[in-house]
């Protein structure tokens, strides 16, 4: 059957006039009739968990629209599992925000293989950056880390693929430290048990943060030696502790420690899938940047021990990202080496 011109005209201007119509539909208009969905990659009660509930809680009155967020926990595979999610099946129109474990991003570059391309997601901002400590009991008979150096102490980690085994053999590689790493403990739960108990020195890669919300009673009463803190940036609250970046300077070790302590300089980030429409990754990114110096926020915050100080931008993160991954073959080999012994 024959379509008349007329009919093929009509048909075209509602056409245009639909796509019209989409592409004027401002961020405000588009969040005012459209929930949020929040991924969250890991299981409810976690610290991820409580900040990102916390987020949701903030986050609509500096949103355009002022949407509904709903939290869905996606836990698995130390994030993979909501990352591939956020990567391959999410919308794509702004309406989905994740919020990921910071080792994700750097799957690919650790030699592992994954099913995304992190520096294509739209990065939103982190609330803080992450502060690594090397620590042992009071009882041990080390005070600096130097001592490290001419005396060997033992660590706790769950195994020799972990994050703190990990840490210790990059401090021993750039430090010369005797650093003996003593896996399968269940966690970090355990590692201090274990540390208390005296079956080993101390524990690589507890987060400031995170032992001043939760044992700050052992800094204050002198039960632990910090003897190194390592991160993208020293913690100001310890000035006393020496900063693994400033004892280091020869240049391919410093670009080696970039790379190898990453995921710290992501701290707890936040994102939107590739493809996201411009104006609605603006308006959400002004969102995170607003929320993250919200006082509400930040006293809600504080109040339960969540690391807030140290924000992040989604740009900032993005022009870090790039730096990471365009960092030298020949130092990322190294740092995969020393990632996993085993290659």
């Amino acid at each position: 059957m024959k379509v008349s011109l007329m009919a093929k005209a009509t048909a075209f201007g509602l056409a245009v006039s639909l796509a019209a119509s989409v592409v004027a539909e401002t961020p405000k208009e588009f969040y005012s009739s459209n929930d949020v969905t929040f991924i969250i990659s890991s299981s409810p009660g976690g610290g991820y968990d409580t900040l990102g509930r916390l987020l949701a809680k903030h986050l609509p009155k500096h949103i355009p629209g002022s949407p509904d967020i709903i939290v869905q926990n996606m836990p698995g595979a130390g994030g993979i599992v909501a990352t591939t999610y956020l990567y391959n099946i999410a919308e794509k129109d702004g309406s989905v925000i994740g919020g990921i474990q910071n080792n994700a991003p750097f799957e690919a570059l650790f030699g592992n293989k994954v099913d995304y391309d992190a520096r294509k997601f739209k990065w939103l901002g982190t609330p803080s950056v992450e502060t690594g400590l090397l620590l042992v009991w009071h009882e041990v008979d080390v005070n600096n880390i130097e001592d490290v150096r001419q005396n060997k102490i033992t660590v706790a980690s769950s195994g020799v693929n972990s994050t703190p085994s990990f840490y210790t053999r990059v401090i021993n590689e750039l430090l010369d430290t005797q650093i003996e790493d003593i896996p399968g403990y269940k966690g970090q739960n355990d590692s201090f048990l274990a540390m208390e108990r005296g079956e080993v020195d101390g524990y690589p890669s507890v987060f400031y943060g995170s032992l001043m919300s939760t044992r700050s009673e052992w800094v204050e009463q002198g039960l632990v030696k910090l003897l190194l803190q390592y991160g993208p940036q020293p913690e100001p609250e310890i000035p006393e502790v020496p900063f693994l970046a400033d004892l280091i300077t020869d240049e391919d070790d410093l670009a080696m420690l970039e790379v190898a302590f990453a995921p710290l300089a992501l701290g707890r980030p936040y994102l939107m899938p590739p493809e996201v429409p411009a104006d609605h990754l603006d308006a959400m990114r002004q969102a995170f940047e607003d929320t993250f110096v919200d006082p509400d926020f930040l006293s809600e915050a504080n109040a339960i021990g969540l690391s807030t100080g140290a924000p992040r931008t989604g740009a900032e993160i993005n022009a870090f990202m790039d730096r990471v991954f365009n960092t030298s073959p020949e130092i990322i080999d190294r740092m995969v080496r020393i990632y996993d012994p085993s290659r």
